[in-house]
């Protein structure tokens, strides 16, 4: 098989980012003609069609976006060995590509990674946020080099890792001021008949916090369902109901959704999970993450409110 040809690799990434040959030959000051016939080229050596036509642009087909994937982290790098023989470090940089699971708080998801920042090394966080069987494949194809999951890595996975409970926490509940005036009796009853919204079935609170609600014999009105948890708060903000976070960013949610708490329970607990490929943990800052998580995440409360 010939040698890959990175000046070929580097028309198709600019082609692929921009979405056409015409815009892509105008960054790179070459006719459309010359990219065009060296994208032809780099697909007979590949085999592999890269591009299929949708109206006046260009789609990638399966293969594409797996080059296309390929090509950015090759010219991240490329773009890094620039930086550090410009800026000429005494160490080099670290990368850490970290996947997040949507189901992950945002606001858990930085104060997990935030421990990293502190490296003695400068560090580069590339962050990508999805479906956990997704970031796992990724993570199998060493595209990642950690996932941040609220669950540990599921059995019937296809993938060979390893599960590291990182926090855990209890559970607290916000509301707007107009909705939580609406509710008149206290926590946890003044949930049942309220608006509530829901984790999305891929989130691993949802069953708990059904659960608990069933035993508590509350039937809360399900006004919205949501896979993000950030959008689930957005929309908590905006008075369409109850929702739930855990109890170790109850301060932040506050400030930054202008919420009010209304209850928190330790009956429900949410856990937070490092995957990796390898049983023991050795990136520096997914070790960092590690070792803070276990000596700083402390449960603020002993008793439900």
């Amino acid at each position: 098989m010939p040698a890959l040809n990175y000046k070929h690799l580097h028309y198709f990434w600019m082609v692929a980012k921009s979405g056409s040959i015409a815009r892509a030959s105008e960054q790179l000051h070459l006719t459309p003609q010359t990219i065009s016939g060296q994208l032809t080229l780099f697909e007979e050596m590949q085999g592999e069609t890269l591009f299929r036509k949708q109206g006046r642009n260009l789609e990638l087909t399966e293969a594409g976006r797996l080059v296309l994937s390929y090509a950015e982290d090759i010219f991240a790098l490329g773009r890094e060995l620039e930086e550090v023989l410009h800026h000429r470090p005494t160490a080099r940089t670290v990368q850490l590509r970290v996947g997040v699971s949507d189901a992950v708080p945002k606001t858990v998801a930085y104060q997990l990674l935030e421990p990293a920042m502190t490296l003695p090394q400068t560090l580069r966080i590339n962050c990508r946020e999805g479906k956990l069987e997704l970031l796992l494949a990724e993570l199998a194809m060493h595209k990642l080099d950690v996932v941040l999951s609220d669950s540990p890595m599921p059995v019937t996975a296809n993938v060979r890792g390893y599960s590291h409970l990182l926090a855990e926490s209890g559970i607290s509940f916000f509301a707007t001021r107009d909705l939580r005036a609406s509710l008149s009796s206290t926590f946890p009853s003044l949930l049942d008949g309220a608006p509530f919204l829901l984790p999305g079935e891929d989130a691993a609170l949802r069953g708990r916090l059904l659960q608990w609600l069933d035993q508590q014999q509350l039937h809360p009105k399900i006004t919205g369902e949501f896979d993000d948890s950030a959008l689930m708060s957005a929309f908590g903000q905006a008075g369409a109901g109850v929702f739930a976070a855990p109890t170790v960013i109850v301060d932040r949610v506050i400030r930054q959704y202008d919420v009010e708490l209304i209850g928190q329970t330790q009956a429900i607990q949410e856990q937070f999970y490092a995957i990796s490929v390898q049983r023991k943990l050795t990136h520096p800052a997914v070790l960092a993450i590690s070792q803070a998580a276990q000596q700083n995440w402390v449960q603020p409360f002993s008793a439900e409110k």
